[in-house]
């Protein structure tokens, strides 16, 4: 029998990608946790998803995505000349996909006039819930930044195309926090310049990071 127990972890500590161990609570491993946990979050929302749609397939590519952050994470600053890129590495091109994704979604998004009650339906709201779990993410790996990594920018990035994706999974049918901005939404919707700048950057729903 195969046994997926290793009790190597037994002392509190964790082995890393390229060796060396770190504690279970350490910055590190926490923000391992915490992409792990928006990984599933997506996977939920993924799972309200019919197969081979457009969503499914946008968020198959991000959980796959995700794998190659959490490496580069679980590996020792001093090894990262043992990384991979776009394997074991977030790269600059990673980050470049998320902003051309984010720009072809909201190309089509009627935007929100004002902040968004989370929950119009099952994709939309576990797609929210994604978005708030790579914001701690983010907020973790700026906390103990890694020198030449592109893991906050790219955790940035995808927490604004989150947001984008539950927008667009709502359909229309959103409810907002403020009954008064109820009718401009119905006008409001993306395009160049600052109009569409200002909603994609008012994003955060309560969080002051951007």
């Amino acid at each position: 029998m195969v046994r997926i127990y290793t009790k190597t972890g037994d002392d509190g500590t964790t082995g890393l990608l390229y060796g060396g161990r770190v504690r279970k609570d350490s910055v590190v491993m926490q923000l391992n946790g915490a992409v792990d946990e928006a990984q599933a979050a997506l996977g939920v929302a993924r799972a309200e998803t019919p197969e081979g749609s457009a969503l499914d397939s946008a968020l198959v590519a991000l959980e796959r995505e995700l794998y190659v952050l959490m490496a580069e994470v679980a590996t020792d600053p001093a090894k990262r000349d043992k990384l991979a890129a776009g394997t074991t590495l977030v790269t600059e091109e990673m980050v470049r996909g998320l902003e051309q994704r984010i720009d072809e979604v909201l190309a089509r998004v009627e935007l929100p006039a004002a902040f968004v009650v989370p929950g119009a339906n099952r994709t939309s709201a576990a797609l929210d819930l994604a978005r708030t779990i790579v914001r701690r993410a983010e907020r973790l790996a700026v906390a103990d930044p890694v020198p030449g990594s592109l893991v906050p920018r790219y955790l940035n990035r995808l927490s604004d195309l989150v947001w984008a994706l539950a927008r667009d999974a709502e359909g229309g049918e959103r409810l907002l926090a403020s009954r008064r901005a109820r009718r401009a939404t119905a006008t409001r919707r993306v395009g160049s310049g600052a109009a569409g700048s200002t909603s994609a950057t008012d994003h955060e729903e309560g969080d002051s990071t951007c």
